[in-house]
This record gives structure tokens, C-alpha cells and sequence, in this order.
């Protein structure tokens, strides 16, 4: 089997040793968080002469550590390993939210009032924040599942934890493993996505089979479990996400699209709570709008875009391959991808239509991206070569007032040029394989 080197979370990995906080691996389900901890890191441990003795791995979801899921044995085992010992350890916990929580006995419950009702109770939370006080020891957390999905491990740390993100492989990983050439690599990661287990599987149907069974056995199940609602209602909802990506939307008109196709008879207030949860499962994120030229956030529409499009297109059984949305939507997860805050951007004027001056209104463009003081603004647009169309995209970026950078990734190959007017053009298929950051 072919193994794919995740080299961007793997440095960040490394780069965060012996920091004295929690490493956090999160990201949606079954993208590699296990094989890229107890795989790729233990490798490098070991080319930095690590010896397996120094390396504590705990496996929660495996029956030899199931006592382990006792937090009082975890911390016992672990304080066992590395005590009177002068060597550096390094602990690998993998579904870490399995660990359940245990009632102290050496607390007088009559004596502790309602609303710390949980402080009765040890858990993983506390034995980690107690272990990560060991000098000698470094410590590296997984977990994601109806339980505890991967956004809450990260959350309850806070500032004892620092979190690194895994997303699903993005094209340059797919493209390294493909045997293909770059733009029949293009149509295939554009269908099928870059979740690992999808990109190593030939068969096509096993392919589609088991993105299509992703949703219905782990992710729904796990939302559905989680909030204790129907598997309808998310399913429903998460079909709506998907046939919508890149489209700007709120709670309110999510929930009138539900009642009139789907007579959800729901209400944006529990669209909301769905929305929550499917965001915690990394399904889909949300990004906001931006006022470029007032620097302020609207509250409402916002857009979604898919993790991984190849599970979008299970979703909708393969039904809607639309380069358009899909490459727009690839676009926004390798921006996610090199360490950029994503933005949708909104500048407001009037321009003039066959000789008819139009009302001032609202125009979008698709990503504004900051990294600390740098600012790029982006528009993807598979095909320019209507001059009306390349007039509609470029307008919103000429009409931004300020002289950040601008660029249009367009569809195929073309490789990097600059107009009259200082923006940038690129094929979508250079911009992910050459990571051009000179512009970014």
C-alpha cells in the first residue's frame, strides 16, 4: 500500500515538541488523525533515535486498553512507565473520548452546590492536566465520535492544548500518488475527493460504496447519537448543505427549503442546532461575510462549503459534478489548508448595464484570506473568456478601494500572468500543486 506523506501537519507536529502543552489532533472522522500520530510521527521519533520504551501508545478503541478508559488507571499506568526514570516519554492517546469520567469518593457531594455538580468527578481532562506537569513527558491526543466529537477534545483544553487541524488529502498529496497526469488527476480528485482510504481504493464502485456508507454509519449516526435526533432531520439538512455548496444561506431560509421540499416542519432555531453539530463534525464549515471597505462582519447569509467534495458527491450519489461550485469549493479548503483566515468579501457600488446606470448594491468577492498583516483577495471563476463574464468577476476587485494583492484562479492549467490592471490570473491546477506564495 501506498503511503502518503502528510509533510505539512507532520512539521507542525514537530515543530511543536516539548512545548509543555497538549497536542491536539482533530478533523473530521477517518482522515488520517491515527496513521499520521502512531504512523508518521513514531517514525520520526524513531529516525531522531527514539526508542519504542520511550514511546507510550493507548489505544482506547482496543480491547487490551480498555481498563485504560478508567482515567484513575490511565494516570496510574502512565505515571508507572515514566516515574524514576531519566529519559524523555512521549504519549500517544488515540480516541481519547472513550475515557469515561469516574465519581470521587473524597469529596462530601452535600457539600458541593449544583451547578459543580461535575467537579465530583475525575476525567480524562483532569489526569491529562496533571500528567502534562511531568517534565519528562510530551504528550499527543486523538478523538472523534458521537460521544466527543473533535472540536469539544480541543475546546476543553483550552489554553493547556494547542490544536493541529487534519483535513483530508488535498490535491498535491492525491496528485503524488495518482500515476496520473495533472488534469486527468484534476477530473478524478474533483469527483472522488481525497479522504485516504477513497484515494488508495482502484475500484470505482468500492470507491463510491464506501463514501456513500461514510455518512449514513459515522458521521450522521454520530450527530444523530450525539443530539438525539432523527437521522432524518440531519440527513435532510446535510442534503440541502451539499446541494448548495459555495451559496450564500442562513438558518431561516434553510428551514423554509426544508419545510417545502423536504415538510421538515422545523424551525431556523433548530436549523441552527443541526447546523452547530454538523460544523463540530467538520462536515462543513462556515464562512462569513466581510465588508472590504466598512471592515465590518454581517452576522447573516454566510456560505458552507464541504470538507472533502468526494464525500459531497456521495452525498448527492454522484448526481451533481459541477466544476464550477466544486472547484470553488476545493479552492477554499487548500486556503484552509496553508494556514489562512477565510473570508467572503462584499463591496458595495453601482455600475452601469448596457448604458443604464444600476442601483447601488452588493457584490461579492469569493475569498478574502489573511495571514497576520498580509491580505489577498481571491475569485474563482472556472471560465473567463466571455468578456462580460471577466468584466463581472474583476469589477468587485477594482472596486475594493485599497491595492492589496488581487488574483483569479480560473479552470485547467494556465500558468500565472498579470493584467494591465495588477491582477493576477493562474490555472486552479498550478495554484494547488505549485503553492504559489509569493502572492499568498
Amino acid at each position: 500500500m501506498k503511503v502518503i506523506d502528510r509533510e505539512r501537519p507532520l512539521k507542525r507536529l514537530i515543530s511543536m515538541m516539548h512545548n509543555s502543552r497538549i497536542k491536539i489532533i482533530t478533523g473530521i472522522r477517518r482522515c488520517g488523525k491515527s496513521f499520521l500520530l502512531f504512523r508518521l510521527f513514531k517514525e520520526y521519533l524513531h529516525q531522531q533515535g527514539i526508542d519504542d520504551s520511550q514511546i507510550i501508545e493507548i489505544a482506547l478503541d482496543q480491547k487490551q486498553y480498555e481498563a485504560m478508559r478508567n482515567p484513575n488507571t490511565l494516570h496510574q499506568y502512565v505515571v508507572e512507565k515514566i516515574e524514576s526514570r531519566n529519559k524523555q516519554f512521549y504519549l500517544f492517546i488515540d480516541e481519547i473520548q472513550l475515557s469515561y469520567k469516574v465519581k470521587r469518593l473524597d469529596v462530601d457531594e452535600s457539600q458541593v452546590p449544583e451547578e459543580d455538580r461535575e467537579l465530583l468527578y475525575t476525567t480524562f481532562y483532569d489526569i491529562l492536566s496533571d500528567l502534562m506537569t511531568r517534565r519528562n513527558l510530551d504528550i499527543y491526543v486523538t478523538g472523534s465520535n458521537s460521544k466527543m466529537l473533535s472540536k469539544d477534545v480541543a475546546t476543553n483544553f483550552r489554553d493547556r492544548g494547542i490544536e493541529i487541524r487534519l483535513h483530508p488529502f488535498s490535491f498535491a498529496e492525491f496528485y503524488s500518488v495518482s500515476d496520473m497526469e495533472k488534469a486527468d488527476a484534476w477530473e478524478e480528485y474533483l469527483v472522488y475527493g481525497g479522504m485516504p482510504l477513497a484515494v488508495l481504493e482502484k475500484n470505482p464502485r468500492e470507491r463510491e460504496a464506501y463514501l456513500s456508507s461514510l455518512f449514513e454509519r459515522v458521521y450522521v449516526a454520530d450527530i444523530a447519537e450525539r443530539y438525539r435526533v432523527a437521522d432524518s432531520y440531519v440527513n435532510d439538512l446535510v442534503d440541502v448543505l451539499a446541494s448548495n455548496v459555495g451559496s450564500l444561506t442562513n438558518p431561516s431560509k434553510l428551514a423554509n427549503t426544508l419545510n417545502s421540499v423536504r415538510r421538515a416542519g422545523t424551525t431556523d432555531k433548530t436549523v441552527k442546532k443541526y447546523l452547530d453539530a454538523i460544523e463540530d463534525a467538520f462536515l462543513f464549515t462556515k464562512v462569513r461575510r466581510y465588508d472590504v471597505k466598512g471592515k465590518t462582519y454581517f452576522n447573516s447569509p454566510v456560505k458552507y462549503y464541504a470538507e472533502d467534495v468526494g464525500l459531497r458527491n456521495a452525498r448527492l450519489n454522484f448526481r451533481q459534478i459541477e466544476e464550477t461550485h466544486l472547484m470553488e469549493n476545493i479552492l477554499h479548503n487548500e486556503l484552509v489548508l496553508r494556514g489562512f483566515a477565510v473570508d467572503v468579501g462584499s463591496v458595495r457600488f453601482t455600475k452601469t448595464v448596457a448604458g443604464r446606470l444600476l442601483p447601488e448594491r452588493w457584490h461579492e468577492i469569493d475569498f478574502v484570506v489573511n495571514r497576520g498583516n498580509q491580505k489577498v483577495y481571491i475569485q474563482s471563476a472556472f471560465s473567463i473568456h466571455d468578456a462580460e463574464k471577466h468584466q463581472q468577476e474583476i469589477l468587485p476587485l477594482l472596486k475594493s478601494g485599497d491595492s492589496f494583492r488581487k488574483l483569479v484562479v480560473t479552470g485547467g492549467n494556465a500558468k500565472m500572468h498579470t493584467d494591465e490592471n495588477g491582477i493576477s490570473y493562474v490555472g486552479i491546477i498550478p495554484f494547488l500543486l505549485e503553492e504559489i506564495d509569493n502572492l499568498l
